[in-house]
């Protein structure tokens, strides 16, 4: 398969979620990202300190010791180089690769990429063409750029946790790190522009997002309508739409589901397929308006109705006609038939697990989705990339020796 991005290489200094979830992309497309890690450190003790990224570590779940299945989420197609960026010879390696590839990224603490040479200052004498794309928790050129940050902490910040629940409620986050991933696919996007601009001009730069820019941003039309007329969005019951009804979780006889009625034909068509056309005549819902000012009316006749019959009855009266989606678990959502007939659902080889099941990547070229391969074992390709820029053996053993890989 001819893939976009073959021929380009990515040295990324990353950890946990946000940025490998975008680089992820980028080696899905066919670049070769080569993630730089902290090396393993031995204590006085003689016990393991830290070495390799943070999500190695995350539990529940391990392929082995320090090796998660987390880990795997965010950084299939990938290779692992452990290097000590604090030291003169770490600097002296990046600088090597600098100078072979077209992209060095990192998603530090704001302060960081300066201190650790990451920044297009840096390294433009070794690759004046090279982008150096940056994701912080809060950008690298204010107050905040020391402060740590995470996704949840975006989420309070950015009204997400007032924004989510039911009215009245103690305020929620999203289940899933949704800030981390829409902040590195923001990035991808950025990165993926300046290195268009570098390859027209020759030249490259610096680019950066940042977690709550990004959440901020994808606050989108709340965020103008507040801006504008101070019209602050609230929780509504069931999850509504703030300005379409009915637009919200319905219950059947047999669990819950979403009906979304966004236009006025989808009303239309919704009454006449539940032998409920007397509802499309009723003046309280006439319009949107009107269903809008009537929603607990309207509400309880369609609960009264959808309760009468299994969730099945209706996915096979509405699907297709009316937006409908059944409110799975999890394990029933990855378990849905619909994602093998897609092709979502794919498995890799792990030296311990030759079975891994993973997502497939939601891009598709030419029609097929991009081979996965599982993430690197840490430190798993050091060998051969420092080979590559010339190191010898006796090099390499001395590096490691001194702890710099």
């Amino acid at each position: 398969m001819h893939l976009p991005l073959k021929g380009y290489r990515v040295i990324s200094a990353e950890q946990y979620g946000a940025g490998p979830y975008g680089t992820m992309f980028l080696a899905q497309m066919g670049a070769e990202v080569i993630k730089i890690e902290p090396p393993i450190k031995t204590g006085p003790d003689g016990k393991r300190r830290g070495g390799g990224d943070t999500a190695r570590a995350v539990g529940p779940h391990f392929l082995r010791d320090h090796e998660s299945v987390y880990f795997n989420a965010f950084n299939l197609n990938k290779r692992s180089l452990t290097l000590d960026l604090s030291s003169e010879e770490g600097q002296a390696i990046l600088r090597k690769l600098a100078s072979t590839s077209h992209v060095v990224a990192n998603n530090m603490r704001g302060d960081l990429p300066d201190r650790l040479g990451l920044t297009y200052d840096a390294l433009k004498d070794v690759n004046p063409a090279l982008v150096c794309a940056h994701l912080s928790a809060y950008g690298r050129d204010n107050e905040r750029a020391k402060w740590p940050g995470y996704d949840y902490l975006m989420q309070a910040e950015a009204g997400y946790c007032q924004m989510t629940g039911e009215p009245g409620q103690v305020p929620q986050r999203m289940g899933l790190s949704m800030v981390d991933f829409m902040t590195g696919t923001i990035f991808c996007i950025g990165l993926l522009g300046a290195l268009v601009d570098a390859e027209r001009s020759g030249k490259g730069r610096d680019v950066d997002t940042d977690l709550l820019s990004a959440a901020v941003h994808q606050t989108s039309y709340p965020a103008l309508w507040y801006m504008n007329n101070r019209d602050e969005t609230q929780r509504t019951p069931r999850s509504a739409h703030p300005s379409a009804t009915p637009s919200q979780m319905f219950k059947a006889a047999d669990g819950w589901m979403f009906v979304m009625c966004q236009l006025p034909k989808f009303w239309d068509v919704l009454t006449t397929r539940m032998g409920r056309a007397d509802l499309s005549d009723d003046p309280r819902f006439a319009t949107n308006a009107d269903r809008l000012a009537n929603r607990e009316a309207l509400t309880e006749i369609l609960d009264a109705e959808f309760s009468a019959k299994p969730m099945a009855h209706w996915q096979d009266l509405l699907a297709g006609y009316v937006p409908v989606a059944p409110v799975y678990e999890l394990g029933d959502a990855l378990d849905n038939p619909w994602l093998e007939t897609i092709g979502l659902r794919d498995s890799v080889e792990h030296p311990d697990n030759p079975d891994l099941k993973v997502l497939a990547s939601p891009l598709k070229f030419d029609g097929k989705r991009p081979p996965n391969r599982a993430a690197p074992l840490l430190s798993a390709d050091s060998d051969a990339i420092l080979a590559d820029l010339g190191y010898g053996e006796g090099d390499i053993a001395e590096l490691r020796k001194s702890g710099i890989v």
